[in-house]
């Protein structure tokens, strides 16, 4: 492991990058539950989707740490699933074999993009104080999400978002587990993430918030079937329908999610080089194409590299073997199914904040005093909270990265890939 993994280069251990996998896995198992009951809302059977999901995530995030050595996890992505079961079926009335059909054809373009090194030239354009800017946006993503799922913030019609009701024994949890979790942080307890999902979760049984009733520990996993190579049969509806816009929206939403995540993950780990760029980004990206056409392929929605990661990456996980420990866990849980189910959203949601904190770090190193530098950063650092959404986040930090720069005539300073992606944003957001 230390000749494959080069742990003593990157001033790690096994029992750090273990600690880190399992940790990661921690934060990521809601996938495994969330995800079929999303799916199933387009009328995927849940069971099989459980398996497809659990598969999809082992595979790409093992090659993620076996092919770049990276500590990142891959899963079906949040958002993804949301916009395959609610808008692709929902709204525009196509079958599940069809949406399943555009996500395999996304993922084959994701495959040719990377093959041809456009995907790495995107990852390695964006300047640093862009990079900068996405770890700390992400780190506010991160937060919002386990502050939303806690119902610690929700939807108000006259203002957006709110405060929850801090009666409710869901926000009680989390709190509570968010004051644990973060005296373990302070104190540099070793663990001290995974140990705040373990304490948050006992914490919410007298508070009925963790469900233990009729709790059965193992079980085999659900066949399959209904869901393997279903797929094949989307192919002449999409081709009816012209789903070209739809293969579009997958895309881009995945390629600037994955770029985001591997970026803003990647610069908290301080894994990009002098040039400020990622070493081994091709085959990171790699992991990710092939792990969205197998998805499709066992019948799930979109798989990408998840923010989740920076979790592992906060307890030390460096190389490949955090991810492959992950994955590992990925299998195994498909014969622990129902005791996975105990981890619920406010259990997870201390780490989540915490992690946001940490993902905060990079934005000390931006000089917002330039403000050439600091008004695309804080951009990119605000829109992905605002509207939900990392890719988006990156599109408005381009577009003011390089249109300031038109305006104030340094044109010079704007790469021809820059050029390139202000170009397609532009004509994305005019047919948005």
């Amino acid at each position: 492991m230390e000749s494959f993994f080069k742990l003593r280069e990157n001033n790690t251990t096994v029992r750090t990058e273990m600690l880190a996998g399992l940790t990661t896995f921690m934060t990521m198992a809601y996938i495994i539950i969330v995800n079929p009951f999303i799916l199933g809302d387009a009328g995927m059977p849940v069971e099989a989707v459980f398996v497809a999901t659990a598969l999809s995530a082992a595979l790409g995030t093992l090659l993620m740490g076996l092919l770049a050595n990276y500590p990142f996890a891959l899963a079906p992505g949040m958002g993804l699933n949301a916009f395959f079961a609610y808008y692709v079926v929902g709204v525009l009335g196509l079958s599940w074999q069809a949406a399943l059909a555009a996500v395999f054809i996304s993922g084959v373009i994701f495959l040719i993009l990377t093959l041809t090194k456009a995907r790495e030239a995107i990852v390695n354009s964006i300047p640093m104080p862009l990079k900068l800017a996405v770890s700390a946006g992400i780190g506010l993503f991160i937060a919002l999400i386990g502050f939303k799922n806690a119902g610690i913030v929700v939807a108000n019609p006259a203002t957006l978002v709110s405060l929850g009701s801090i009666k409710d024994p869901n926000v009680i949890t989390a709190l509570l587990g968010l004051l644990i979790t973060g005296a373990l942080v302070i104190k540099r307890v070793r663990g001290a993430l995974i140990l705040g999902i373990l304490a948050t979760t006992i914490i919410g049984i007298p508070l009925k918030v963790t469900p233990i009733a009729n709790l059965k520990l193992v079980s085999m996993p659900p066949s399959l079937a209904p869901t393997f190579g279903a797929f094949t049969l989307g192919f002449n509806e999409v081709l009816t329908f012209g789903i070209i816009p739809v293969i579009f929206a997958f895309t881009f939403v995945d390629l600037f999610d994955t770029i985001g995540t591997l970026t803003g993950v990647a610069t908290k780990a301080n894994m990009l080089d002098r040039e400020g760029r990622l070493p081994r980004a091709n085959k990171a990206l790699l992991a990710d194409s092939v792990a969205t056409v197998a998805g499709a392929a066992v019948g799930t929605s979109t798989v990408t590299t998840y923010i989740e990661s920076a979790s592992g990456v906060a307890e030390g996980g460096r190389t490949g073997l955090t991810a492959v420990v992950t994955a590992g866990l990925f299998l195994v849980a498909l014969f622990f199914s129902p005791l996975l189910s105990v981890i619920t959203s406010a259990a997870t949601a201390p780490v989540l904040i915490i992690v946001g904190i940490f993902m905060m770090e990079p934005v000390m190193r931006i000089n917002f005093a330039d403000y050439l530098d600091g008004i695309p950063a804080f951009l990119a650092i605000v829109m992905m909270p605002f509207t939900f959404s990392i890719a988006e986040g990156i599109v408005f930090g381009v577009l003011a990265y390089t249109l300031l720069r038109v305006l104030t005539g340094r044109t010079k300073d704007v790469s021809l890939t820059m050029w390139i992606l202000t170009v397609l944003f532009i004509i994305r957001l005019i047919y948005h």
